[in-house]
């Protein structure tokens, strides 16, 4: 498989968030035949939730860069393991968590598979998503809707808050973005 640009949202309301967000990053940049190559900052974010389940604590979300040769379902297991191992239960899907892991993109890659949808089905919808990936990515297009991500930012309707925090990600258990490990 070729090695592809992919864009993962990341994001916690439970517990110490920044502590979360960091320990989550750390072990992005464990993957196996990836590199981390860039983070967003973080942003405090109002939870999206029609049906009251997530709690009023606020999410730290964030989106990190990588570049991989991880096959898609093959990157989805792995970050479901790790959001396991940060302490997600699986609460339902608009349950707290610790740590809730996002394929945003795959390159320029669309499927739609149990299971897993790229580009995620919900990107274009979310300014807690959009704000980060624009930081990173103001140009990326849209593989399907063929507008870039500052676009889809500056027409969402989601009126959510979404507030940039001066919080450097990687700062509690290291300095980021770059990551030392091979591809190979």
């Amino acid at each position: 498989m070729s090695i592809e640009t992919v864009f993962i949202g990341f994001g916690s309301n439970q517990g110490d968030r920044h502590d979360y967000c960091d320990r989550a990053l750390t072990l992005m940049n464990l993957l196996p035949h990836s590199q981390l190559t860039r983070i967003s900052s973080y942003y405090e974010t109002e939870p999206i939730d029609p049906h009251g389940t997530m709690g009023t604590t606020w999410f730290y979300n964030g989106v990190v860069q990588i570049e991989t040769n991880i096959a898609p379902h093959s990157l989805l297991e792995i970050l479901q393991e790790t959001e396991r191992g940060l302490g997600r239960h699986d609460d339902g899907r608009n349950g707290p968590r610790t740590m809730d892991f996002d394929i945003l993109l795959y390159g320029q890659h669309t499927m739609a598979e149990p299971g897993l949808t790229i580009p995620h089905p919900r990107l274009h919808l979310r300014r807690f998503v959009l704000a980060p990936l624009a930081e990173l990515a103001p140009a990326w297009v849209h593989p399907i809707l063929k507008k870039s991500i500052t676009e889809l930012l500056n027409n969402v309707d989601d009126l959510a808050q979404v507030q940039k925090l001066k919080l450097i990600p990687g700062s509690r258990y290291g300095h980021y973005p770059t990551c030392a490990r091979s591809l190979s």
